[in-house]
């Protein structure tokens, strides 16, 4: 998604429609039209929002689909950043996208790698640069081509324990 055709929001858009998320998370101070194009064209999915870091007790305590992180790193302490994405990838998503200014904040890309997300595009507007980097539980990692009853040694109980 990295070209500069696409535009921040187009590629904001396609993850939703890819995703479809059924209950989402919005933690920003920006409104986001791809997010509100999304959520009127899908009535089935409900919209949780906020701008509060740490998340609201409500809201921390819920599981969602997706969320979306954006216009929000570059206004909090970096430490608070990371314990915001790291609980919500740990504890209140199987997926999450965030777009962040690194330009306007002392982040890197380095330290969205260190989560296990991966960098989804780039997006250069004047002097400005957006980055959009996301995490999907079930592609965070495949599995070893060795993983297999192939190579177990008793390839007749593979998988059948858990030590």
């Amino acid at each position: 998604m990295s070209n500069t055709a696409c535009t921040p929001q187009q590629a904001v858009a396609t993850l939703l429609e890819q995703y479809a998320p059924k209950h989402l998370l919005y933690v920003g101070h920006s409104n986001l039209p791809a997010l509100s194009a999304f959520c009127q064209t899908h009535d089935d999915c409900h919209l949780d929002q906020t701008t509060e870091v740490p998340l609201p007790a409500a809201l921390n305590s819920q599981r969602y689909d997706l969320a979306l992180v954006a216009d929000c790193l570059e206004h909090i302490p970096k430490r608070t950043g990371l314990e915001l994405l790291g609980g919500l990838r740990n504890l209140n998503s199987r997926r999450l996208i965030v777009l962040v200014d690194l330009q306007a904040t002392e982040w890197q890309a380095t330290d969205f790698y260190a989560l296990a997300l991966h960098n989804a595009g780039e997006f250069q507007r004047d002097e400005q640069k957006l980055t959009l980097f996301s995490y999907d539980l079930l592609d965070y990692k495949q599995a070893p081509d060795w993983l297999n009853a192939k190579f177990w040694a008793n390839p007749s109980l593979f998988g059948k324990f858990w030590w």
